[in-house]
Protein backbone atom coordinates (compact mmCIF):
# COMPACT_ATOMS: atom_id res chain seq x y z
CA UNK A 1 0.00 0.00 0.00
CA UNK A 2 1.60 3.31 -1.15
CA UNK A 3 2.12 5.95 1.75
CA UNK A 4 0.04 9.02 2.45
CA UNK A 5 1.02 12.13 1.34
CA UNK A 6 0.63 15.00 3.77
CA UNK A 7 0.65 18.55 3.53
CA UNK A 8 -0.67 21.03 6.80
CA UNK A 9 -2.47 23.09 4.27
CA UNK A 10 -4.41 19.74 2.53
CA UNK A 11 -4.77 18.51 6.30
CA UNK A 12 -6.43 22.33 7.12
CA UNK A 13 -8.75 22.29 3.82
CA UNK A 14 -9.89 18.87 4.59
CA UNK A 15 -11.14 19.48 8.93
CA UNK A 16 -12.43 22.62 7.74
CA UNK A 17 -14.82 21.02 5.00
CA UNK A 18 -15.84 18.72 7.50
CA UNK A 19 -16.02 20.93 11.06
CA UNK A 20 -18.97 23.03 11.92
CA UNK A 21 -19.73 26.04 13.42
CA UNK A 22 -19.87 24.40 16.86
CA UNK A 23 -16.79 23.15 16.75
CA UNK A 24 -13.96 25.72 17.87
CA UNK A 25 -10.49 26.17 16.27
CA UNK A 26 -9.02 28.79 18.66
CA UNK A 27 -10.24 30.18 21.90
CA UNK A 28 -8.91 33.55 23.48
CA UNK A 29 -10.74 34.65 26.53
CA UNK A 30 -14.44 35.57 25.34
CA UNK A 31 -13.56 35.17 22.03
CA UNK A 32 -14.42 32.01 20.38
CA UNK A 33 -13.46 31.06 16.80
CA UNK A 34 -15.09 28.45 14.80
CA UNK A 35 -13.46 25.96 12.12
CA UNK A 36 -15.79 27.41 9.57
CA UNK A 37 -14.85 30.98 10.57
CA UNK A 38 -11.01 30.35 10.80
CA UNK A 39 -11.12 28.60 7.29
CA UNK A 40 -12.80 31.36 5.62
CA UNK A 41 -10.49 33.97 7.59
CA UNK A 42 -6.79 31.65 6.76
CA UNK A 43 -8.22 31.33 3.50
CA UNK A 44 -8.35 35.27 3.39
CA UNK A 45 -5.41 36.00 4.25
CA UNK A 46 -3.42 32.94 1.98
CA UNK A 47 -5.18 34.27 -1.54
CA UNK A 48 -3.71 38.13 -0.72
CA UNK A 49 -0.60 37.08 0.51
CA UNK A 50 -0.03 35.57 -3.01
CA UNK A 51 -1.97 38.13 -4.42
CA UNK A 52 0.71 41.04 -3.13
CA UNK A 53 4.05 39.94 -3.17
CA UNK A 54 4.41 36.63 -2.06
CA UNK A 55 5.35 33.51 -4.04
CA UNK A 56 4.92 29.99 -3.37
CA UNK A 57 8.29 28.98 -1.13
CA UNK A 58 8.89 32.55 0.60
CA UNK A 59 9.65 32.13 4.00
CA UNK A 60 7.34 34.83 6.34
CA UNK A 61 8.32 35.23 10.41
CA UNK A 62 6.24 35.43 13.14
CA UNK A 63 6.99 38.07 15.45
CA UNK A 64 4.11 37.98 17.62
CA UNK A 65 3.07 36.03 21.66
CA UNK A 66 0.51 33.33 21.76
CA UNK A 67 -2.66 34.68 20.42
CA UNK A 68 -5.62 33.66 17.74
CA UNK A 69 -3.62 35.61 14.87
CA UNK A 70 -0.61 33.24 15.45
CA UNK A 71 -2.55 30.16 14.60
CA UNK A 72 -4.59 31.65 12.21
CA UNK A 73 -1.58 33.12 10.48
CA UNK A 74 0.28 29.78 10.14
CA UNK A 75 -2.58 28.40 8.46
CA UNK A 76 -2.36 30.90 6.38
CA UNK A 77 0.85 30.01 5.58
CA UNK A 78 0.63 26.54 5.70
CA UNK A 79 -2.43 26.90 2.48
CA UNK A 80 -0.29 29.64 0.49
CA UNK A 81 2.85 27.15 0.35
CA UNK A 82 4.90 29.58 2.55
CA UNK A 83 7.14 28.99 4.87
CA UNK A 84 6.87 29.63 8.84
CA UNK A 85 9.72 31.22 10.62
CA UNK A 86 9.42 31.71 14.65
CA UNK A 87 10.61 34.97 15.41
CA UNK A 88 11.40 35.47 19.43
CA UNK A 89 9.76 37.82 20.40
CA UNK A 90 12.13 39.15 23.24
CA UNK A 91 15.07 39.91 20.90
CA UNK A 92 16.08 43.35 20.60
CA UNK A 93 16.90 44.87 17.23
CA UNK A 94 20.41 42.98 15.99
CA UNK A 95 18.68 39.98 17.09
CA UNK A 96 15.77 40.93 15.18
CA UNK A 97 17.30 41.59 12.07
CA UNK A 98 19.39 38.76 11.97
CA UNK A 99 16.89 36.28 12.11
CA UNK A 100 14.95 38.03 9.95
CA UNK A 101 17.67 38.17 7.20
CA UNK A 102 19.48 35.03 7.70
CA UNK A 103 15.62 33.26 7.14
CA UNK A 104 15.31 35.17 3.81
CA UNK A 105 11.86 36.22 5.20
CA UNK A 106 9.68 38.48 2.25
CA UNK A 107 6.75 38.75 4.73
CA UNK A 108 6.49 39.29 8.33
CA UNK A 109 3.35 39.01 10.51
CA UNK A 110 4.35 41.22 13.85
CA UNK A 111 1.81 42.21 16.52
CA UNK A 112 1.15 45.84 16.86
CA UNK A 113 2.68 45.60 20.30
CA UNK A 114 6.18 45.47 18.31
CA UNK A 115 5.95 48.34 16.05
CA UNK A 116 8.18 50.47 17.54
CA UNK A 117 10.74 47.42 17.23
CA UNK A 118 10.34 46.80 13.73
CA UNK A 119 10.16 50.84 12.35
CA UNK A 120 13.87 50.69 13.78
CA UNK A 121 14.94 47.82 11.99
CA UNK A 122 12.13 47.41 8.45
CA UNK A 123 15.21 50.03 6.74
CA UNK A 124 18.02 47.14 7.79
CA UNK A 125 15.67 44.74 5.83
CA UNK A 126 14.94 45.46 2.40
CA UNK A 127 14.22 42.35 1.22
CA UNK A 128 10.75 42.21 2.87
CA UNK A 129 8.24 42.90 0.79
CA UNK A 130 5.27 42.46 3.14
CA UNK A 131 4.66 43.74 6.80
CA UNK A 132 1.55 42.68 7.92
CA UNK A 133 0.47 44.53 11.62
CA UNK A 134 -1.44 42.44 14.25
CA UNK A 135 -3.92 44.41 15.95
CA UNK A 136 -3.70 47.81 14.31
CA UNK A 137 -6.46 48.76 12.15
CA UNK A 138 -7.03 52.29 12.40
CA UNK A 139 -3.45 53.79 12.49
CA UNK A 140 -1.38 51.00 11.02
CA UNK A 141 1.91 52.83 9.48
CA UNK A 142 2.11 52.87 6.31
CA UNK A 143 4.84 50.35 5.10
CA UNK A 144 2.30 47.72 6.67
CA UNK A 145 -1.38 46.45 6.19
CA UNK A 146 -3.71 45.48 8.52
CA UNK A 147 -4.37 41.83 9.16
CA UNK A 148 -7.97 42.12 10.40
CA UNK A 149 -8.56 43.56 6.81
CA UNK A 150 -6.78 40.95 4.93
CA UNK A 151 -8.51 37.91 7.02
CA UNK A 152 -12.29 40.01 6.61
CA UNK A 153 -11.36 40.67 2.78
CA UNK A 154 -12.30 38.23 -0.08
CA UNK A 155 -15.01 34.86 -0.33
CA UNK A 156 -12.90 32.42 2.03
CA UNK A 157 -12.87 30.09 -0.67
CA UNK A 158 -10.16 27.18 -0.49
CA UNK A 159 -7.30 28.09 -2.96
CA UNK A 160 -7.27 26.34 -6.00
CA UNK A 161 -3.61 25.49 -5.16
CA UNK A 162 -1.88 21.79 -5.66
CA UNK A 163 1.09 21.61 -2.62
CA UNK A 164 3.25 19.59 -2.09
CA UNK A 165 4.39 17.21 1.01
CA UNK A 166 8.21 18.72 0.53
CA UNK A 167 6.92 22.43 2.04
CA UNK A 168 8.61 23.63 4.82
CA UNK A 169 8.22 24.69 8.03
CA UNK A 170 11.42 26.22 9.91
CA UNK A 171 12.17 26.30 13.84
CA UNK A 172 14.63 28.38 14.14
CA UNK A 173 16.77 27.52 17.87
CA UNK A 174 19.47 28.92 19.65
CA UNK A 175 21.13 25.64 19.51
CA UNK A 176 24.20 24.59 21.31
CA UNK A 177 26.63 26.93 19.77
CA UNK A 178 26.59 30.32 18.14
CA UNK A 179 23.70 32.17 16.22
CA UNK A 180 20.49 30.40 16.07
CA UNK A 181 19.66 27.78 13.24
CA UNK A 182 16.50 27.37 11.17
CA UNK A 183 15.84 23.58 11.69
CA UNK A 184 13.75 22.57 8.21
CA UNK A 185 11.47 20.57 9.03
CA UNK A 186 9.02 19.04 5.43
CA UNK A 187 5.57 19.06 6.21
CA UNK A 188 5.86 15.03 5.42
CA UNK A 189 8.53 14.51 7.96
CA UNK A 190 6.75 16.63 10.31
CA UNK A 191 3.81 14.84 10.15
CA UNK A 192 5.34 11.39 9.95
CA UNK A 193 6.53 12.27 13.67
CA UNK A 194 3.57 13.49 14.88
CA UNK A 195 1.98 10.49 13.88
CA UNK A 196 5.07 8.35 15.86
CA UNK A 197 4.09 10.13 18.80
CA UNK A 198 -0.14 9.04 18.36
CA UNK A 199 0.90 5.77 18.04
CA UNK A 200 3.05 5.52 21.30
CA UNK A 201 -0.03 7.14 23.12
CA UNK A 202 -2.85 5.71 21.19
CA UNK A 203 -1.64 2.44 20.24
CA UNK A 204 -2.59 3.92 16.65
CA UNK A 205 -2.64 6.48 14.44
CA UNK A 206 -4.44 7.82 11.19
CA UNK A 207 -2.53 5.83 8.00
CA UNK A 208 -4.98 7.51 5.10
CA UNK A 209 -7.56 10.26 5.11
CA UNK A 210 -10.46 8.10 5.49
CA UNK A 211 -8.91 6.97 8.74
CA UNK A 212 -8.30 10.74 9.39
CA UNK A 213 -11.11 11.64 9.41
CA UNK A 214 -12.21 9.35 11.82
CA UNK A 215 -9.75 10.01 14.16
CA UNK A 216 -10.76 14.03 13.90
CA UNK A 217 -14.59 12.97 14.48
CA UNK A 218 -13.71 10.45 17.36
CA UNK A 219 -10.91 12.49 19.10
CA UNK A 220 -9.21 14.66 17.62
CA UNK A 221 -12.39 17.55 17.32
CA UNK A 222 -12.87 17.35 21.10
CA UNK A 223 -8.98 18.24 22.35
CA UNK A 224 -8.69 21.87 23.48
CA UNK A 225 -4.87 22.12 23.44
CA UNK A 226 -3.22 25.09 25.48
CA UNK A 227 0.13 26.44 25.21
CA UNK A 228 1.07 27.92 28.11
CA UNK A 229 4.63 28.08 26.99
CA UNK A 230 5.43 30.22 23.51
CA UNK A 231 4.53 29.00 20.21
CA UNK A 232 7.56 30.48 18.89
CA UNK A 233 9.57 27.78 20.57
CA UNK A 234 9.66 24.18 19.61
CA UNK A 235 7.29 22.99 22.73
CA UNK A 236 4.57 25.34 22.47
CA UNK A 237 3.95 25.19 18.74
CA UNK A 238 4.42 21.30 17.95
CA UNK A 239 2.14 20.39 20.25
CA UNK A 240 -0.73 22.93 19.43
CA UNK A 241 0.45 21.78 15.56
CA UNK A 242 -0.42 18.47 16.76
CA UNK A 243 -3.65 19.75 18.06
CA UNK A 244 -4.76 21.89 15.39
CA UNK A 245 -3.83 19.43 12.46
CA UNK A 246 -6.03 17.34 14.34
CA UNK A 247 -9.21 19.39 14.52
CA UNK A 248 -8.60 20.66 17.90
CA UNK A 249 -9.10 23.75 19.53
CA UNK A 250 -5.80 26.12 20.45
CA UNK A 251 -6.41 27.83 24.04
CA UNK A 252 -4.17 30.96 24.45
CA UNK A 253 -3.83 33.04 27.40
CA UNK A 254 -5.21 37.01 27.29
CA UNK A 255 -1.98 37.86 29.21
CA UNK A 256 0.01 38.00 27.00
CA UNK A 257 3.20 40.05 28.58
CA UNK A 258 3.67 37.48 31.90
CA UNK A 259 2.54 34.15 33.04
CA UNK A 260 -0.52 34.41 35.65
CA UNK A 261 -1.15 30.90 36.92
CA UNK A 262 -4.19 31.67 38.37
CA UNK A 263 -5.75 32.91 34.88
CA UNK A 264 -3.96 29.74 33.36
CA UNK A 265 -6.27 27.45 35.77
CA UNK A 266 -9.23 29.70 35.19
CA UNK A 267 -9.21 29.52 31.64
CA UNK A 268 -8.67 25.94 31.69
CA UNK A 269 -12.15 25.60 33.93
CA UNK A 270 -14.04 27.60 31.71
CA UNK A 271 -13.14 25.81 28.16
CA UNK A 272 -12.64 21.73 29.27
CA UNK A 273 -9.03 22.60 27.90
CA UNK A 274 -7.73 18.88 27.93
CA UNK A 275 -3.85 19.40 27.71
CA UNK A 276 -1.52 21.59 27.85
CA UNK A 277 1.93 22.15 27.07
CA UNK A 278 4.72 23.56 29.94
CA UNK A 279 8.51 24.03 30.42
CA UNK A 280 9.49 22.06 33.83
CA UNK A 281 9.00 23.45 36.70
CA UNK A 282 9.40 27.21 36.15
CA UNK A 283 5.45 26.95 34.75
CA UNK A 284 4.48 24.07 36.85
CA UNK A 285 5.87 25.69 40.65
CA UNK A 286 3.41 28.93 40.35
CA UNK A 287 0.29 26.33 38.81
CA UNK A 288 0.45 23.94 42.07
CA UNK A 289 0.96 26.82 44.37
CA UNK A 290 -1.77 28.32 43.25
CA UNK A 291 -4.01 25.21 43.60
CA UNK A 292 -2.44 24.17 46.96
CA UNK A 293 -3.55 27.87 48.25
CA UNK A 294 -7.05 27.21 46.54
CA UNK A 295 -7.78 23.27 46.37
CA UNK A 296 -10.86 23.05 44.73
CA UNK A 297 -11.60 26.21 43.65
CA UNK A 298 -11.05 25.10 39.38
CA UNK A 299 -12.80 22.40 37.60
CA UNK A 300 -9.89 20.43 36.38
CA UNK A 301 -12.06 17.18 35.27
CA UNK A 302 -11.30 18.02 31.83
CA UNK A 303 -7.49 17.98 31.82
CA UNK A 304 -6.28 14.69 30.60
CA UNK A 305 -2.16 15.45 29.92
CA UNK A 306 0.04 18.20 30.97
CA UNK A 307 3.42 17.85 28.60
CA UNK A 308 6.74 19.25 29.05
CA UNK A 309 10.00 19.33 27.13
CA UNK A 310 13.29 21.47 27.64
CA UNK A 311 13.57 21.60 30.99
CA UNK A 312 13.04 18.73 33.94
CA UNK A 313 10.27 18.52 35.95
CA UNK A 314 11.22 18.06 39.46
CA UNK A 315 8.63 14.94 40.86
CA UNK A 316 7.68 16.72 43.70
CA UNK A 317 5.96 19.20 41.83
CA UNK A 318 4.52 16.15 39.75
CA UNK A 319 3.33 14.45 42.80
CA UNK A 320 1.67 17.90 43.89
CA UNK A 321 -0.20 18.36 40.62
CA UNK A 322 -2.34 14.59 40.91
CA UNK A 323 -2.85 15.52 44.53
CA UNK A 324 -5.31 17.81 42.64
CA UNK A 325 -6.18 16.01 39.20
CA UNK A 326 -5.77 12.89 40.11
CA UNK A 327 -6.71 11.50 36.67
CA UNK A 328 -3.78 13.56 34.53
CA UNK A 329 -0.55 11.91 33.07
CA UNK A 330 1.85 14.45 33.24
CA UNK A 331 4.30 13.79 30.42
CA UNK A 332 8.05 14.74 30.16
CA UNK A 333 8.91 14.28 26.20
CA UNK A 334 12.71 14.18 25.71
CA UNK A 335 13.39 16.09 22.02
CA UNK A 336 14.85 18.85 20.43
CA UNK A 337 14.57 21.14 17.60
CA UNK A 338 15.94 19.44 15.30
CA UNK A 339 13.89 15.75 16.45
CA UNK A 340 11.32 14.97 17.92
CA UNK A 341 10.43 11.16 20.09
CA UNK A 342 13.68 10.87 21.58
CA UNK A 343 12.11 9.34 24.61
CA UNK A 344 9.40 10.13 26.90
CA UNK A 345 8.36 9.77 30.85
CA UNK A 346 4.47 9.30 31.74
CA UNK A 347 3.96 10.03 35.19
CA UNK A 348 -0.07 9.29 36.34
CA UNK A 349 -1.80 8.60 40.23
CA UNK A 350 -0.75 5.06 39.54
CA UNK A 351 2.88 5.37 38.95
CA UNK A 352 5.66 7.22 39.20
CA UNK A 353 9.22 7.65 37.55
CA UNK A 354 12.53 9.37 38.55
CA UNK A 355 13.31 12.83 36.95
CA UNK A 356 15.36 12.50 34.35
CA UNK A 357 14.48 8.98 33.37
CA UNK A 358 12.90 8.27 30.22
CA UNK A 359 11.61 4.90 27.69
CA UNK A 360 13.43 5.24 24.97
CA UNK A 361 11.84 6.45 21.12
CA UNK A 362 10.92 3.82 18.85
CA UNK A 363 13.55 4.67 16.29
CA UNK A 364 16.22 6.22 19.08
CA UNK A 365 19.84 4.79 19.59
CA UNK A 366 23.17 5.90 21.67
CA UNK A 367 25.88 6.34 19.48
CA UNK A 368 29.50 7.11 21.11
CA UNK A 369 30.94 10.21 19.88
CA UNK A 370 32.73 7.68 16.73
CA UNK A 371 29.34 6.43 15.85
CA UNK A 372 29.78 3.05 17.77
CA UNK A 373 26.44 1.93 19.28
CA UNK A 374 26.32 1.79 23.12
CA UNK A 375 25.31 -1.47 24.79
CA UNK A 376 22.12 -1.20 27.32
CA UNK A 377 23.32 -1.67 30.39
CA UNK A 378 26.92 -0.95 29.99
CA UNK A 379 26.79 2.03 32.45
CA UNK A 380 28.68 4.14 29.45
CA UNK A 381 27.53 7.63 27.68
CA UNK A 382 26.47 8.10 24.76
CA UNK A 383 24.64 10.80 22.27
CA UNK A 384 21.19 10.10 21.63
CA UNK A 385 20.21 9.70 18.21
CA UNK A 386 17.00 9.97 16.58
CA UNK A 387 16.16 7.99 12.95
CA UNK A 388 13.48 7.63 10.76
CA UNK A 389 11.74 10.90 10.71
CA UNK A 390 14.06 13.72 10.74
CA UNK A 391 14.39 17.45 9.46
CA UNK A 392 16.05 18.52 6.73
CA UNK A 393 18.96 19.67 8.19
CA UNK A 394 19.86 23.44 8.79
CA UNK A 395 18.91 26.46 6.72
CA UNK A 396 21.86 27.63 4.84
CA UNK A 397 24.46 25.89 6.94
CA UNK A 398 25.88 22.84 5.27
CA UNK A 399 28.89 22.88 8.00
CA UNK A 400 26.30 22.62 11.01
CA UNK A 401 24.05 20.08 9.19
CA UNK A 402 26.40 17.73 8.80
CA UNK A 403 27.76 17.67 12.36
CA UNK A 404 24.40 16.58 13.55
CA UNK A 405 22.71 14.76 11.17
CA UNK A 406 24.76 11.96 10.40
CA UNK A 407 24.37 8.61 8.61
CA UNK A 408 25.38 6.07 11.02
CA UNK A 409 25.05 2.18 9.36
CA UNK A 410 23.32 3.66 6.40
CA UNK A 411 20.75 5.32 8.68
CA UNK A 412 20.36 9.06 8.73
CA UNK A 413 20.00 10.23 12.58
CA UNK A 414 19.49 13.52 14.01
CA UNK A 415 22.10 14.16 16.40
CA UNK A 416 21.27 17.63 18.68
CA UNK A 417 24.31 16.87 21.41
CA UNK A 418 22.70 14.92 24.29
CA UNK A 419 24.73 13.18 26.63
CA UNK A 420 22.74 10.24 28.08
CA UNK A 421 23.16 6.53 29.55
CA UNK A 422 20.95 3.83 28.03
CA UNK A 423 19.96 0.86 30.70
CA UNK A 424 19.27 -3.13 30.29
CA UNK A 425 15.60 -2.14 29.94
CA UNK A 426 15.88 0.86 27.37
CA UNK A 427 15.75 3.15 29.65
CA UNK A 428 17.38 6.21 29.60
CA UNK A 429 19.05 8.75 32.18
CA UNK A 430 19.64 12.17 30.85
CA UNK A 431 22.61 13.82 31.53
CA UNK A 432 22.36 17.38 29.64
CA UNK A 433 24.20 18.99 27.08
CA UNK A 434 28.16 17.98 26.38
CA UNK A 435 28.10 22.17 25.47
CA UNK A 436 28.18 25.04 27.99
CA UNK A 437 24.83 25.70 26.15
CA UNK A 438 22.33 27.43 29.21
CA UNK A 439 18.95 25.94 28.85
CA UNK A 440 16.53 28.57 31.20
CA UNK A 441 12.88 27.56 31.17
CA UNK A 442 13.16 26.69 28.13
CA UNK A 443 15.05 29.14 26.31
CA UNK A 444 18.64 27.96 24.85
CA UNK A 445 21.29 30.90 25.97
CA UNK A 446 24.76 30.76 24.52
CA UNK A 447 27.16 31.99 26.88
CA UNK A 448 29.42 33.92 24.49
CA UNK A 449 27.06 36.31 23.40
CA UNK A 450 25.89 36.61 27.38
CA UNK A 451 29.92 37.41 27.71
CA UNK A 452 30.16 39.93 24.77
CA UNK A 453 28.00 42.07 26.02
CA UNK A 454 29.07 42.38 29.51
CA UNK A 455 32.24 42.94 27.93
CA UNK A 456 31.19 46.09 26.45
CA UNK A 457 30.83 47.67 29.67
CA UNK A 458 33.83 50.42 30.90
CA UNK A 459 34.17 48.61 33.95
CA UNK A 460 34.60 44.97 32.72
CA UNK A 461 38.50 43.65 31.19
CA UNK A 462 36.58 39.96 30.85
CA UNK A 463 33.59 38.01 31.59
CA UNK A 464 32.80 34.07 31.50
CA UNK A 465 29.07 32.71 31.91
CA UNK A 466 27.76 29.76 32.91
CA UNK A 467 24.88 27.92 33.82
CA UNK A 468 23.62 26.82 37.32
CA UNK A 469 21.14 24.91 38.67
CA UNK A 470 17.92 27.00 39.89
CA UNK A 471 14.46 25.79 40.92
CA UNK A 472 12.91 28.36 38.67
CA UNK A 473 14.55 28.26 35.66
CA UNK A 474 15.83 24.85 35.78
CA UNK A 475 19.46 26.78 34.67
CA UNK A 476 20.42 30.30 36.32
CA UNK A 477 22.51 32.46 33.71
CA UNK A 478 25.63 33.46 36.04
CA UNK A 479 28.14 35.95 34.89
CA UNK A 480 31.73 36.14 36.56
CA UNK A 481 33.67 39.14 35.88
CA UNK A 482 36.98 40.16 35.87
CA UNK A 483 37.03 44.12 36.29
CA UNK A 484 39.55 46.48 34.79
CA UNK A 485 42.33 47.94 36.73
CA UNK A 486 40.88 50.85 39.09
CA UNK A 487 37.59 49.79 37.89
CA UNK A 488 34.47 49.66 39.97
CA UNK A 489 30.88 48.01 39.08
CA UNK A 490 27.35 46.78 40.72
CA UNK A 491 26.03 44.08 40.32
CA UNK A 492 22.86 45.21 39.20
CA UNK A 493 24.42 47.84 37.32
CA UNK A 494 25.63 45.37 34.93
CA UNK A 495 22.70 42.88 34.75
CA UNK A 496 20.77 46.48 33.66
CA UNK A 497 23.78 46.88 31.03
CA UNK A 498 23.19 43.72 29.32
CA UNK A 499 19.68 44.00 29.05
CA UNK A 500 20.26 47.41 27.03
CA UNK A 501 22.30 44.72 24.87
CA UNK A 502 20.32 41.44 24.55
CA UNK A 503 16.86 40.10 25.01
CA UNK A 504 16.29 40.51 28.83
CA UNK A 505 15.74 36.74 29.26
CA UNK A 506 19.69 36.05 28.07
CA UNK A 507 21.12 38.73 31.10
CA UNK A 508 22.65 37.26 34.04
CA UNK A 509 20.40 36.59 36.81
CA UNK A 510 23.41 36.73 38.84
CA UNK A 511 26.55 38.87 38.67
CA UNK A 512 30.45 37.40 40.60
CA UNK A 513 33.50 38.68 40.56
CA UNK A 514 36.80 37.54 40.72
CA UNK A 515 40.27 38.94 40.64
CA UNK A 516 41.36 36.89 37.58
CA UNK A 517 39.82 34.47 35.47
CA UNK A 518 42.68 32.31 34.54
CA UNK A 519 42.28 32.02 30.79
CA UNK A 520 44.80 29.66 29.15
CA UNK A 521 47.15 31.50 26.81
CA UNK A 522 45.31 30.74 24.14
CA UNK A 523 42.04 32.77 25.64
CA UNK A 524 40.54 29.16 25.86
CA UNK A 525 38.00 29.39 28.83
CA UNK A 526 38.36 27.36 32.12
CA UNK A 527 34.70 26.55 32.17
CA UNK A 528 34.97 23.99 34.73
CA UNK A 529 36.87 26.45 36.83
CA UNK A 530 34.34 29.00 36.71
CA UNK A 531 31.34 27.06 37.27
CA UNK A 532 32.91 26.11 40.63
CA UNK A 533 33.70 29.73 41.40
CA UNK A 534 29.97 29.91 40.84
CA UNK A 535 28.89 27.55 42.44
CA UNK A 536 30.69 27.75 45.67
CA UNK A 537 29.99 32.06 45.57
CA UNK A 538 26.18 30.94 45.37
CA UNK A 539 26.17 27.95 47.99
CA UNK A 540 25.88 25.59 45.48
CA UNK A 541 27.08 21.75 45.73
CA UNK A 542 29.71 20.93 42.92
CA UNK A 543 28.47 17.41 41.95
Amino acid sequence: MAKTIWNFGDLLDDNGAHLGPDNPAMIHGERVVSWPEMTVRSNNVARWLLGNGASIGDKIGFYMRNQPEYVEGLAASFKARLTHVNVNYRYLDDELVYIIDNSDSTVVLYDVEFRENVVRVKDRLPDVKVWVEVGGTDDVPSFAVAYETLAASGDGTPLDIERSPDDLMFLYTGGTTGMPKGVMWSHQIWRDANLDGLRRIYGAAPENWEEHRAFVNEVGQHGRQLPACPLMHGTGLFTALGAFLNGGAIVTLETKAKFIPEELWETVARNGVTAMAIVGDAFAKPMLNVLDETPGKYDLSSVNSITSSGVMWSMEVKRGLINHIPQVALMDSFGASEAVGFGMSVTTADGVVETAKFEIGQHCKVFSEDGREIEPGSDETGLIARGGSVPLGYYKDEEKSAKTFKTINGVRYAIPGDWCKVAVDGTLTLLGRGSNCINSAGEKIYPEEVEEALKEHDSVRDALVVGVPDDKWGQAVTGVVELADGASAEEDELRAFVRTKLAPYKAPKRVLFADDLKRAPNGKADYKRIRKIAFEALGLSVS
